[in-house]
């Protein structure tokens, strides 16, 4: 099962979400992350879903996304070459010992520290996939309290 990033260009109108949504669990398939935001013209919506399939399933997806009546434009990314990036904040204990150490590594990472309690950092990281796995393995030693992720996001590089 790889994971395939697909992007789906809709128009910005009510219930467009719950029909992809829709969808993907009426076939049985799941999302991995689900990302959903406006684009340069007000009337369009980008949607990055990232699921897990064999390559005759994925084309199944993009084959009913493009069916979808408020669908302009369904792109599988493993066609082509684009970038992607994903935004997580982290809250990881830190005592006064181990705030140099976890500064130290979030600077390596090009990460932010955004909130400094008594207790805890908060650090911003934003990259891909692999960066981000790396760094919040690093922070696992120290104490994760609370995550939240946003989801891939993706763009074609031509």
């Amino acid at each position: 099962m790889q994971r395939h990033t697909i992007s789906v260009l809709v128009e910005n109108k009510f219930g467009v979400l719950t029909r992809v949504t829709g969808l993907f669990s009426g076939r049985g398939y799941n999302i991995d992350t689900l990302n959903v935001g406006p684009t340069e013209d007000p009337s369009l919506s980008r949607m990055t879903i990232v699921t897990r399939g064999d390559d005759a399933t994925v084309e199944q997806i993009v084959k009913q996304l493009d069916k979808l009546v408020d669908s302009v434009k369904v792109v599988d990314y493993r066609k082509g070459d684009y970038i992607d990036r994903e935004l997580v904040l982290v809250k990881v204990h830190a005592t006064s010992a181990s705030r140099g150490e976890i500064c130290q590594m979030a600077e390596l990472f090009r990460a932010k520290v955004v909130d400094v309690q008594p207790g805890s950092l908060t650090i911003e990281i934003t990259g891909g996939e692999s960066k981000i796995e790396k760094f919040l393995g690093l922070m696992k030693d120290f104490g994760i309290r609370e995550l939240t992720r946003t989801g891939q996001v993706a763009l074609p590089r031509s």
